[in-house]
Order: C-alpha cells, then sequence, then structure tokens
C-alpha cells in the first residue's frame, strides 16, 4: 500500500478556515477528484462533517474512512477509532489518500510515501494549518503551476512530493 497525502495549503501553511477552505480553485479540486476517484479515502470526522454539509453525503467514488475517537454515525462510511485500525481497514490496497484535517495529516505524515500538495501563492487567514514537513526527508519530483483564472481564486502549483530513501551504509 503507498499512503499519499492530499492538501491544498497557503504560502502561510493555512489549509482551513472555519471548518471551511479560506479560497475557491476549481482546478485544485478537479485535480483532488481525479487523484482520489476509485481510491480509498481517509478522513477526519471534522473535515468528514465539512464535506457532508457541502455535499450533502460522503464524497462519490471513493471509500471513505472517518477517523474518530467518539462513537460516530457516519452514513455510507467507515469509521475508525485509532489511526491504527483505519490502516488495518486499507491493507492490501494500492495507493490510499489521508485528505484532512491537520491532525490526521499530523498522523499519517511519518508513514506517508508522497504528498500530492497545490501550492496555494497567497497567505490567507485561517485557522488551521498543515503540519511542518523535514525538507530533507521529502523532494519534489513534479511540479505544474497554474495562473488565477475562472473559478481559481489564486495561482497555484501542484507538485508531488516524495520520501526520499533512508540511506543504508
Amino acid at each position: 500500500m503507498i499512503l499519499s497525502l492530499v492538501v491544498a495549503v497557503a504560502e502561510n501553511g493555512v489549509i482551513g478556515r472555519a471548518g471551511d477552505l479560506p479560497w475557491r480553485l476549481r482546478t485544485d479540486l478537479r485535480r483532488f477528484r481525479e487523484l482520489t476517484w476509485g481510491h480509498t479515502v481517509i478522513v477526519g470526522r471534522r473535515t468528514h462533517d465539512a464535506i457532508i454539509q457541502r455535499l450533502g453525503g460522503p464524497l462519490p467514488g471513493r471509500r471513505t474512512i472517518v477517523l474518530s475517537r467518539r462513537s460516530i454515525a457516519a452514513e455510507g462510511c467507515l469509521v475508525a477509532a485509532s489511526w491504527e485500525e483505519a490502516l488495518a481497514l486499507v491493507q492490501g490496497e494500492g495507493e490510499v489518500f489521508v485528505i484532512g484535517g491537520a491532525e490526521v495529516y499530523r498522523r499519517a505524515l511519518p508513514q506517508a510515501q508522497r504528498i500530492y500538495r497545490s501550492r496555494v501563492h497567497a497567505a490567507p487567514g485561517g485557522d488551521t494549518v498543515f503540519p511542518e514537513i523535514d525538507p530533507t526527508q521529502w523532494r519534489v519530483v513534479h511540479a505544474t503551476m497554474h495562473r488565477r483564472g475562472s473559478g481559481d481564486d489564486f495561482d497555484h502549483t501542484f507538485e508531488v512530493l516524495e520520501r526520499v530513501p533512508v540511506s543504508v551504509g
């Protein structure tokens, strides 16, 4: 299994504000859908609640595992009480995507092999930030710049980061 994070993060580290995204990036949402369609996504309860509020149900075309310490009802989704339980539910799968929020990213980061990052070229206010990543442990293997335009509030760069292999010797 490949554990990947998918995140849109501003230059100041912000990923959310008041339970929502602090920007509108149609091209980023399209990329998110293309990456995660047909795969399993792992999401925290608050991010799941925001998705339900926006869409009226879980993300279509994806198997969703909601990570929550509390016992919750998440119609159409699996619920895991711990990170270890969530990982047990995805054993044997190809690529699995962690899609937020901040605490779930923090928990997944040490085990992730890949990050699909949309670097938003702005510094909006927000109350949720992405955890710092150690630049010695990650390298950008692909980057594509997108200019602000129809449906996009800001310029942004799609990046794929892969974990630097640990050298033995």
